[in-house]
């Protein structure tokens, strides 16, 4: 079992983790698990499972050789409560992912979200690229039922100032052409399948024409990835986050870069999840963070002397 003491007042804790081998007086400890809990009135101390005599004896030399020797794990925490963060590679993705459940804090959804917030922007937008391909987002982590809600005028407007602007900025597009799907199969048919294409999404951008952005749609997702109809268009704006990206992962997964737009900083990232099951595999690809590096790097050199939006 795993907990942290951190010295009163520190910004620094620590996890001693162990791993505990099979027992076999208890088939539910299988070999390898880990145990996590979260007491908080003990949170501050280290509880290290005892290792039971006869799985020690019965253990062999790989899995001794399995067992987590690294003693501290450092876990950052910052004085207004960011998300503590371990950093070992050999930790078990369960075990991680045990570890942030608990402490991640309920409002925060994604990472975009939270550097929001910490940035003291009302709204960012997500944007993966793939070679020429690049695909934004009107809502990100957001359950599929809640998705129609969300695509509210303000909301759509929000997201397209945001990618025409950025475009422009890091990207040196000076008009840069959108391409916006529909929400529903064939972009409602008329309304015949959904109304939002009606109700929001035409009426928006026929407002945010007027103004100069070079916006076509809503276009049925189905047949809008065409080469032909991609290269009139500097970018995508897909309604929702499985929409979009299949087809720009497809295209290149493990190359590509999610960029975060809207911030007061360039932040690029990888554009696959945490997959905490590879840690200390040596099976994880470093494509996709090599390619994120490169974008930063490329956009820094770009934006630089610009001043901030």
């Amino acid at each position: 079992q795993v907990s942290a003491r951190p010295e009163p007042g520190a910004k620094l804790a620590h996890l001693r983790l162990h791993e505990r081998m099979a027992d076999t007086a208890h088939p539910g400890h299988a070999a390898g698990a880990i145990d996590f809990f979260r007491d908080d009135a003990a949170r501050s101390q280290i509880v290290e499972h005892p290792r039971p005599r006869r799985a020690r004896e019965q253990a062999t030399r790989d899995q001794r050789r399995r067992e987590i020797r690294r003693d501290r794990i450092p876990v950052l925490v910052d004085e207004d409560g960011a998300i503590p963060v371990p950093v070992d590679s050999e930790m078990p993705g369960e075990a991680l992912n045990s570890i942030l459940a608990e402490l991640r804090p309920k409002a925060v959804v994604g990472d975009e979200e939270f550097l929001a917030e910490r940035a003291g922007v009302d709204q960012v937008v997500m944007m993966l690229t793939a070679g020429d391909l690049r695909v934004a987002l009107a809502t990100t982590h957001l359950p599929l039922a809640r998705v129609p809600a969300a695509i509210t005028d303000a909301a759509l407007t929000r997201t397209l100032t945001i990618l025409h602007d950025d475009l422009r900025r890091k990207f040196a597009l000076p008009r840069p052409r959108i391409l916006v799907l529909g929400l529903n199969p064939h972009a409602g048919e008329g309304g015949h399948l959904g109304r939002e294409e009606l109700d929001v999404i035409i009426p928006t951008l026929a407002r945010l024409r007027d103004p100069g952005l070079q916006l076509t749609g809503p276009v049925p997702a189905d047949t809008a990835f065409q080469p032909d109809l991609l290269a009139q268009h500097d970018a995508v704006l897909a309604m929702y986050h499985d929409q979009g990206l299949p087809v720009l992962k497809y295209a290149g997964f493990g190359e590509a870069v999610n960029l975060t737009l809207g911030l007061p900083f360039i932040r690029t990232s990888v554009d696959h999840g945490t997959a905490f099951d590879l840690a200390g595999t040596g099976r994880a690809r470093a494509g996709s963070l090599l390619a994120a590096t490169r974008l930063a790097a490329d956009l820094a050199a770009r934006t630089e002397g610009q001043e901030s939006p």
